[in-house]
């Protein structure tokens, strides 16, 4: 599928607000791509894939901003995301 590329460079500005972040605790974010119905696919990388907050990352930091970064957007999903353990 081929990508808008202005929605595309708004979505990698918006990652690389984050990205530092991420880095700092081992991991990064990449985008794997826009679909059709302008869902954005991600991939969590290194210490944040399978990292047991990485769906609080996800939803809180990554998700919350590229809807307030990047308009028409319909959702964001990540693979390597990891359900939180509470116990």
């Amino acid at each position: 599928m081929v990508m808008d590329p202005a929605m595309v460079e708004q979505i990698e500005s918006a990652l690389d607000e984050i990205r530092p972040a991420l880095e700092m605790d081992g991991g990064t974010v990449q985008l794997v791509e826009v679909t059709a119905d302008k869902i954005v696919k991600l991939e969590l990388i290194g210490a944040c894939a399978g990292c047991p907050m990485s769906t609080l990352t996800l939803r809180m930091g990554i998700e919350r901003l590229l809807f307030e970064r990047v308009p028409g957007i319909t959702g964001v999903e990540a693979e390597g995301t990891a359900e939180p353990d509470w116990d």
